[in-house]
C-alpha cells in the first residue's frame, strides 16, 4: 500500500505493529489524545516522553515524542499550526494523557482535503457495514 493510499484511500489497513515498533526502540512513551477544547473533537493521538511533557509545560503548547523521528516534535514550530494547552488531565493508572487545546491554526493535520485545506487526522468513518472507510471531508 502506498502512502497516499494510506492516507486517503478507502481501504482499512491498521499498523498493529506501531506499539511493538515503539517498544524495540525502548521509547518510553505515554500515549496523548488532544482535543479541540471548543468543537470537543478528537484531533489526533501522539506520544510523549518525559521531555515531551516538561517542554510542553514550559512553552504552554503541545509538544510530543516522534516516534517514527526518535525526537522532540513541537507541534506547529515549522507550521505555525500550534496547539495551544488549555488544560491535560491524567488517567486513572497514569499511562496516557488527554491534552485539551486551542488549535492556532483550526484543523491542522498534515493532509489536505480536495480545496487543499488543512483538516483534523481523524476525517475518515469506517462503514460497518462494507468495512470501507468512507472520508468526511473529502
Amino acid at each position: 500500500m502506498t502512502h497516499e493510499e494510506l492516507e486517503e484511500g478507502a481501504v482499512l489497513n491498521l499498523d498493529y505493529d506501531k506499539l511493538t515498533s515503539i517498544a524495540e526502540k525502548n521509547c518510553k512513551v505515554v500515549p496523548v489524545a488532544v482535543q479541540d477544547s471548543e468543537t470537543k473533537e478528537l484531533i489526533l493521538v501522539a506520544y510523549a516522553n518525559e521531555a515531551a511533557l516538561k517542554r510542553t509545560l514550559e512553552t504552554g503548547k503541545a509538544v510530543f515524542w516522534s516516534t517514527s523521528r526518535n525526537e522532540l516534535w513541537e507541534k506547529g514550530l515549522t507550521s505555525g499550526n500550534a496547539y495551544i494547552i488549555e488544560e491535560i488531565r491524567v488517567n486513572c493508572e497514569q499511562n496516557s494523557l488527554l491534552y485539551i487545546v486551542r488549535p492556532e491554526k483550526g484543523k491542522i493535520c498534515h493532509t489536505r482535503n480536495s480545496k487543499g485545506q488543512a483538516r483534523n487526522c481523524y476525517y475518515r468513518r469506517l462503514d460497518l457495514t462494507t468495512g470501507r472507510l468512507e472520508n468526511l471531508d473529502p
